[in-house]
């Protein structure tokens, strides 16, 4: 008897602006379960870094006034993979309903009787004003808001009615303009209104690299020449435009003007981006490792049954711990299992990985590395003690190498693997400021991932000596943080020139 065939569905996505703060909480739940999704290239980083490994990713890439894939390919495209019983998740950058063709897009399904859902997205027109510092809407200068094109289906430049814009006394805001910028101020011009009228091209809003041109409607063209503006961006028309001079905050914060990415494995990285995005980061998570623990480990569970042999158990990572504690579950024992023995730990993410499971660590190295590990141990640990160093299979001579001198009885253990570069993450580009390395293999996986990259270009923020030394090998320019913690990563982030 075979399985039901599942239905196939579609769902029509907001991903908003890019940053990946704005996207939707029903949006992120959708994108989970999807089995196929259909993006544009104006989604953000941060948001495709969210979609699940399992699903098939198919670029159509659109952005403004470039179109590579026709919209009736991509009708098509949806309608395939949903009668194919698949979840398909189209993400749209902004909002799939304000000149994102969603329409269309529901046109083909709905003739077929394909089920489908509408998530909206927070739109440009009025997150990238609010990230420029201008309010869309103020009682003291107008009390409207109107939503063009500039373009349309079956035009580069829409027929806009420009009189009637003009008459309207609103904050105008034109999506997809910037080449019809010099006709739609000509137009507003000629249809009366005010040379002197307050006028905003805003680039790229809501990312690290926003740029914005205020000016007048008469000026503005010029201006954004001179500046260079490009796709994408929004234009904003009206009074409300002279706020940004005291409404302006984005780059303002901490770390507002910088993109940094984050290479710790997925279940590893919400610490480190959490803390950056709260300064102002954009981040976007790049796991460059993947750990997983060994299965139907047979050492570990010969070493768990003679548990009480052990005077310490030491710890060199988070991964190590979880992955120590999951096989002491499967074996159905639990913390009182492990009393009387003494807990070393190699940093402070491994100490609160430890103190999760109801446990205080009894030693942790002043520097936080495999050799002041293993000399600490050497000096703490009793002749006769014997120690359990449950870590990676592909772990660092440097803790063992103090025990085997000082002749210390020790048992080490692989409890996890790591698989460097197999992990399907956004690609580095130039517009990334920073990468934050937290170990050597996160570095490897970095160069697997990325081998067209040219790595002296590279600004690696380095967790210590030994991460260091990887990203050098490949030349990349780098920073060692004062000490081996992620809030340390940090404070020598924000001393680094923007």
């Amino acid at each position: 008897m075979t399985a039901e065939k599942k239905q196939g569905k579609v769902w029509l996505v907001g991903a908003g602006p890019s940053d990946a703060g704005l996207f939707t909480l029903k949006g992120k739940a959708v994108l989970e379960t999807a089995d196929v999704v259909v993006y544009d290239k104006l989604v953000g980083q941060g948001i495709m870094a969210m979609v699940p490994s399992h699903a098939r990713k198919i670029s159509v890439g659109k952005e403004a006034g470039h179109h590579p894939v026709p919209q009736h390919e991509i009708n098509e495209i949806l309608l395939r993979e949903a009668l194919a019983g698949n979840y398909v998740v189209r993400l749209k950058g902004g909002d799939p309903f304000l000149f994102g063709r969603g329409g269309e897009e529901l046109e083909l399904l709905c003739r077929h009787n394909i089920p489908f859902e509408v998530v909206p997205g927070i739109t440009s027109a009025l997150s990238v004003p609010a990230y420029g510092g201008i309010p869309v809407t103020h009682r003291d200068f107008c009390s409207s808001l109107h939503i063009i094109t500039g373009h349309t289906k079956k035009a580069e430049e829409a027929d806009v009615d420009y009189e009637a814009l003009v008459r309207l006394n609103g904050t105008l805001v034109f999506l997809m303009g910037v080449a019809a910028m010099p006709r739609i101020c000509r137009g507003l011009l000629e249809a009366g209104m005010k040379p002197d009228m307050p006028a905003a091209v805003l680039e790229r809003g809501t990312t690290a690299h926003q740029r914005r041109v205020v000016a007048t409607v008469s000026s503005l063209p010029g201006e954004a020449e001179k500046a260079g503006i490009k796709t994408p961006a929004v234009i904003v028309v009206g009074q409300v435009c002279t706020l940004e001079r005291d409404f302006h905050w984005a780059e303002d914060r901490p770390l507002g003007t910088r993109k940094i990415a984050v290479t710790r494995p997925k279940d590893r990285s919400s610490s480190l981006a959490k803390k950056l995005q709260a300064l102002g980061a954009e981040v976007v998570l790049m796991p460059t490792i993947e750990t997983r623990p060994i299965a139907d480990n047979r050492r570990l569970y010969q070493a768990l049954e003679q548990i009480k042999a052990y005077s310490w158990i030491a710890f060199t990572s988070a991964a190590g711990v979880q992955a120590f504690y999951a096989a002491m579950k499967e074996k159905k024992m639990d913390i009182r299992s492990l009393a009387g023995i003494k807990i070393a730990v190699i940093g402070a993410g491994t100490r609160r990985a430890v103190e999760e499971k109801g446990v205080f660590a009894d030693l942790m190295p002043e520097v936080y590395s495999g050799e002041a590990l293993g000399r600490d141990l050497a000096k703490a640990v009793s002749p006769g003690e014997r120690i359990l160093l449950p870590r990676a299979a592909m772990g660092t001579e440097a803790v063992i190498r103090p025990l085997r001198d000082a002749e210390i009885s020790f048992d080490d253990i692989a409890v996890y693997e790591t698989n460097e570069g197999n992990q399907p993450v956004p690609g580095y580009d130039d517009t990334v400021d920073c990468v934050a390395f937290t170990s050597a293999s996160t570095v490897r996986g970095f160069v697997k991932l990325n081998p067209d990259t040219d790595y002296s270009q590279v600004k690696a923020i380095c967790i210590g000596e030994q991460t260091a030394a990887a990203a050098e090998k490949y030349g990349m320019q780098v920073t060692v943080s004062k000490q081996a913690t992620i809030d340390s990563m940090i404070e020598t982030i924000l001393r680094m020139e923007p």
